[in-house]
């Protein structure tokens, strides 16, 4: 494993680190702790989970590996959040990192995130007085924090300007090969102030894997560009090296504007529905359009399988059922047009509805 600075803070974190979003909750909560001890053992440092992970789960399965690594807590670093749009005060805020100290099993919580930050009024909420940063410093102070870092999905001039606020000490992003070109000037904004930056989704949930061939370009001699287990992350950091400027060149010559435009599946929009429509499965099906470019015939042909058999059967609610209350879109991370997106697929659901 080799291992890079955070920021300038001096500490030497692991260049791979294990994030705590999508373990198999099917599975026991022992069985999933396995996962931890085994990053542990390849040299993994950096562990990041959050409140509400995998059913509100993933902090406990945290704790029970936390608590047998407890000899090695000196060279590992804990990464948990809260949310500013449901922690409103300090005394939330404080309430919030006890909580996630018992769960996880720890005396200090390395890195605590202001997280999913979305919006302007996010950063605003957190930052007002009596508010959650203050709640947080006041963690600080006792010692139950480290550092308080912050994490966005905002875009990388919002960021900027959110970082040169200098409350933060890091900054966790999504960055990915899909959404680099308007959240770069984040990574850049946070290095050039002296932070810690750790890049979060970096197979943008999975969307990468699932079109590995149209991401072929990414691997050269014989690499594939989508390999994400935890040994094999860990081998391709062990032979990594900086990019190039001819290997940033061959990529983005790759990446057309429409790869801005796609869905993600990180499911924020998933709870924001009044009608109940499952917005992300309705993105993730419409994903085809702007990645494939599909025409308005293939994109119904492929709406009347998922319909049978996919992400698009026995649905609470149909596209058509949107209120245009613009909810999804204030959730989405990414800011598509969902709204717009919904209208068009509605429509495709009429005329195929007219056909059978």
């Amino acid at each position: 494993m080799i291992y890079k600075q955070y920021g300038e803070l001096g500490l030497n974190v692991s260049a791979v680190g294990f994030g705590g979003m999508r373990f198999d909750t099917s599975r026991p909560k022992e069985e999933n702790a396995e996962l931890l001890l085994h990053a542990e053992s390849l040299g993994i440092s950096y562990f990041d989970t959050a409140p509400d992970y995998c059913e509100d789960q993933s902090e406990d399965i945290f704790g029970i590996a936390l608590r047998q690594m407890a000899s090695r807590r000196d060279h590992i670093y804990v990464s948990t959040k809260g949310m500013p749009s449901y922690i409103h005060t300090a005394a939330q805020a404080r309430e919030a990192v006890h909580k996630s100290l018992e769960r996880l099993g720890i005396d200090k919580i390395d890195f605590y995130h202001v997280w999913c930050v979305r919006k302007m009024a996010h950063y605003e909420s957190a930052m007002k007085p009596g508010g959650q940063y203050e709640g947080l410093l006041a963690c600080q102070e006792e010692g139950l924090i480290d550092h308080i870092v912050i994490s966005s999905h905002l875009q990388g001039v919002r960021i900027r300007g959110i970082l040169e606020d200098g409350k933060f000490e890091g900054v966790l992003l999504g960055v990915n090969i899909l959404n680099s070109l308007y959240r770069w000037e984040a990574v850049q904004a946070a290095y050039e102030a002296g932070l810690g930056v750790v890049a979060m989704n970096p197979l943008s949930g999975g969307l990468i894997p699932q079109t590995e061939r149209e991401f072929a370009f990414l691997g050269q001699d014989g690499e594939t560009p989508v390999e994400a287990h935890i040994d094999t992350a860990c081998r391709v950091a062990d032979r990594s090296a900086p990019f190039a400027q001819e290997d940033l060149d061959r990529i983005r010559a790759h990446i057309s504007g429409n790869m801005e435009a796609l869905c993600t599946g990180c499911g924020y929009c998933l709870k924001s529905c009044p009608v109940d429509i499952p917005v992300a499965n309705y993105m993730q099906f419409y994903n085809d359009k702007p990645l494939f470019g599909k025409a308005e015939e293939e994109m119904m042909k492929k709406l009347r399988g998922e319909q049978v058999w996919g992400i698009l059967a026995d649905l609470p609610a149909t596209a058509g059922d949107c209120t245009t209350c613009g909810a999804c879109e204030e959730a989405c991370t990414q800011h598509l047009n969902i709204i717009e997106r919904l209208a068009e697929i509605a429509y495709w659901e009429k005329a195929v509805e007219s056909q059978s």
